[in-house]
């Protein structure tokens, strides 16, 4: 496989220039082209495109004159075969927006080395996923002080807590701003069920089904987590069928 062929996006020049020299420095990557704007950068994309070298990756700031980094991310999302996109900003309140626009990564400014080489990790991931199937949803998280993404393949239930909803993993949990509702509907295709109004679950990783005098709960690890009655019969037919399928298979 090539060297990934990225954008740098940043309309400051020397920060262009730190990250441009870091990227080159990757051996992962092949072709780096810069831009000091939003228009400057759709214009290189185009004639990328219509070379037949299409860019696989625009390393993005956020906060920059005329077209920003978000607004330049969801036209990005529009193309037909739409690059990666890392944000790297000097800002942590765009995460949300990071997420809405299925970022690979998103990096704060001073950018260290260690975190930019994991930022050409995981597009470098996706790329090699876009032969072998759907790629894993991923969400920013705050862990001290660092932006990281969780794979939703890693979350085995959601718990609401108001307006935001905390994502429990086999290592731990993480609160995101983020209602259930919109994990709910974008995590659908994923293999997750809105079973409780508080709670969504991992079909996968659930352990138990227990029915006891009209009331249901199930099990995944060590906790249990309430079925509402009308979301009971949907999981216990979900469940019957995966255990057929996987009786079938095996």
């Amino acid at each position: 496989m090539t060297g990934l062929r990225v954008l740098a996006v940043d309309d400051e020049q020397p920060a262009l220039e730190d990250l441009a020299y870091l990227l080159r420095a990757d051996p992962r990557i092949g072709d780096v082209l810069t831009a000091r704007d939003g228009a400057a950068a759709l214009k290189l994309l185009d004639r990328a495109m219509a070379d037949g070298r299409p860019v696989e990756a625009v390393f993005l700031d956020i906060r920059m004159r005329g077209l920003d980094g978000v607004v330049l991310g969801r036209l990005l999302t529009r193309f037909t075969r739409p690059p990666k996109i890392v944000f790297v900003t000097a800002y942590d309140d765009h995460a949300v927006d990071a997420f809405e626009l299925k970022a690979e990564d998103y990096l704060l400014k001073p950018v260290r080395p260690e975190r930019l080489a994991e930022a050409i990790r995981r597009v470098c991931g996706s790329r090699t996923d876009v032969a072998e199937g759907p790629q894993a949803d991923t969400i920013p998280v705050e862990l001290g002080g660092v932006t990281r993404f969780v794979a939703s393949t890693e979350v085995r239930y959601v718990e609401a807590q108001g307006d935001y909803a905390r994502l429990h993993t086999a290592t731990g949990s993480h609160l995101v701003r983020i209602p259930l509702a919109t994990l709910e509907e974008r995590w659908a295709s994923a293999g997750f069920l809105r079973v409780h109004r508080s709670h969504l679950v991992a079909v996968k990783h659930i352990d138990e089904l227990h029915i006891d005098s009209g009331k249901c709960v199930v099990r995944i690890g060590e906790t249990e987590i309430p079925v509402s009655r009308r979301h009971t019969r949907e999981l216990r037919d979900l469940l019957v069928r995966r255990a057929r399928r996987a009786k079938r298979d095996g």
